[in-house]
């Protein structure tokens, strides 16, 4: 047996601080037991070494990237894996075979259970983009998955009662998504430092639910985040792996999806694939933080300039040739290509613009069954039953035996021509206004925010940060003044957008507006580029007390 110590663990947080509504009897403290503890604590100090490895390998990569010293193409050291036909991913796993229709969101009590009552065949949970990691919205996001796999999920509010409609076992099979490998869970410090969020997430929900999953019929699975190379995926297999050995699981037993959100991951594809091994279940086009990384790597090249957002499509050169290697390669290999998400929300006051709205999303999800996909992801129940009716179209649970005819190089993942493409003083507000309202709604501890009838999380507020930093660096040319973009202008529109919100805002002068606003600033006016909004805001919703609780007092 191996002898963990809790010896400089630390966990500067109140463990009985409850939500608004905490019906259950499950607590922190059934959570964050010792023993529980002792298997973060585990996985932490074998792994973490390599973690902040590979990210200073990404620094390194980016600064390469902006000297021009380097540029992103197909990995040399790995092509025999590339280059050989017979290697494939496992058999699918129980509950992952059909994936047609995906709907995702936060593990917030509510919302899991409107989830997990939708006519979805599965569940991304997602602990990362739209979850504001507030203390409580982490460790409650875990005692909420706790109680839906023992079927206790039920709670009631002053306004409405909120069941499942059936047992967990015949409801949409869990994903979750924890934290990518750039996070920290700053109240609990192991050996002087933060722990890794994404080992925290990953080992609570892991530790105490893989048994009680696969006794439901299905498992311990999971979407992979924000990862750029593929030795960071080879970190998530080697940590599966332990962590099957510590509970006696058979390898293989956990499944990954990996998000191909960045741009040196789409070069990396089949190499992540092969390294989580019998443990992957495929890919998924993260679209929005695929624009996101694109513009990050790019951003000091000026022939990668693009243009208004709304110009910048799933059609698009780029983001057409990254999908289409995504398929082909998912399918070479025998696992699920799932699509990308479809943000819209229903327009309850306008059926005009509601019909216009869903007609979208129908023609979107039908371009994703055309090139291939086996499902995509929908933000909200509502578009459940569009999703079903165009995938049902497939008339098997999958279409992995498609093998799309496809030759994507190196300069059709680089190919950033956007057909129409104008950068306007719209596209200046559209941004701003989308960034400071998310941002501001982040800061509350809100990480999934309906804007505009869209379903936001960070990473549309990532574009509208990093488009309006490649402007001003580049000195773009607004089309309907003729000017070019200065900070000026920038910091002109944001105090204008800063006061039009806070005007509105439904918490009055509760809002945080101006807080967004200071760190968005330097942001938008080219001073600097901060890797994630995400870690620059993250210090703002800690709770750090100042004094550590007794570990000794756990269960």
């Amino acid at each position: 047996m191996v002898k963990i110590s809790l010896e400089n663990v630390q966990i500067f947080a109140d463990v009985d601080a409850k939500p608004q509504f905490a019906p259950s009897t499950t607590t922190v403290a059934d959570i964050l037991t010792k023993d529980a503890l002792k298997f973060v604590i585990l996985l932490h100090r074998t792994f973490n070494e390599t973690r902040k490895q590979l990210l200073q390998n990404r620094k390194l990569q980016q600064g390469q990237l902006d000297s021009g010293k380097a540029k992103l193409d197909f990995l040399t050291e790995t092509q025999q894996i590339r280059d050989d036909p017979v290697w494939q991913g496992p058999i699918l796993a129980p509950g992952l075979i059909n994936r047609s229709t995906e709907i995702t969101g936060p593990p917030l009590r509510n919302m899991l259970i409107n989830a997990l009552n939708s006519p979805v065949n599965t569940y991304m949970t997602d602990f990362e983009d739209s979850l504001a990691p507030t203390w409580l919205n982490i460790v409650y996001g875990q005692v909420n998955l706790y109680d839906a796999i023992r079927d206790q999920i039920n709670f009631t509010t002053p306004r409405k009662d909120y069941k499942l409609n059936n047992k967990f076992a015949d409801s949409p099979t869990i994903i979750v998504r924890p934290r990518g490998w750039h996070m920290e869970e700053k109240h609990v410090y192991v050996d002087g430092e933060p722990i890794s969020a994404s080992i925290f997430d990953f080992a609570l929900y892991f530790y105490h639910n893989a048994h009680n999953l696969i006794s439901s019929g299905k498992g311990p699975y999971f979407y992979l985040p924000k990862m750029e190379h593929h030795l960071e995926a080879k970190l998530w297999n080697d940590i599966f792996n332990v962590a099957q050995d510590f509970l006696a699981i058979p390898r293989g037993t956990i499944r990954a999806t990996v998000l191909i959100e960045t741009l040196p991951a789409a070069f990396q594809m089949e190499e992540i694939i092969y390294q989580l091994r019998q443990h992957s279940s495929g890919l998924n086009c993260g679209r929005w933080d695929y624009i996101f990384s694109t513009i990050k790597k790019l951003r000091n090249d000026p022939s990668h300039i693009l243009p208004n957002r709304d110009l910048v499509t799933m059609t698009s050169p780029f983001m057409a040739a990254y999908v289409k290697r995504l398929i082909n390669t998912c399918h070479r290999r025998g696992v699920h290509a799932m699509g990308g998400m479809a943000a819209h929300i229903p327009i309850k006051d306008d059926e005009v613009a509601n019909n216009i709205a869903m007609d979208k999303v129908r023609k979107d999800k039908i371009r994703e069954l055309t090139n291939g996909h086996d499902g995509s992801w929908v933000a909200h129940p509502a578009l459940a039953p569009i999703c079903n009716e165009v995938f049902s179209n497939m008339g098997t649970p999958n279409q992995i035996y498609f093998v799309p005819d496809v030759n994507i190089t190196e300069a059709d993942l680089l190919n950033t021509n956007c057909e129409g493409a104008k950068i306007t003083t719209d596209g200046i507000k559209v941004n701003l206004d989308i960034g400071l309202q998310y941002m501001e709604a982040w800061l509350r501890g809100s990480g999934c925010v309906p804007i505009n009838n869209l379903m936001e999380d960070a990473a549309t507020a990532e574009v509208s940060r990093c488009q309006l930093y490649q402007w001003v660096h580049h000195n773009s040319v607004l089309q309907d003044t003729n000017e070019s973009i200065t900070p000026d202008i920038t910091a002109k529109i944001l105090q204008e957008q800063v006061d039009i919100l806070a005007a509105k805002s439904p918490v009055g002068d509760k809002n945080k507006f101006a807080l967004a606003a200071k760190y968005f600033l330097p942001e938008i006016t080219g001073e600097k580029f901060s890797d994630f909004l995400t870690t620059l805001l993250y210090d703002e919703i800690v709770t750090k007390k100042e004094k550590s609780i007794d570990i000794t007092s756990l269960k």
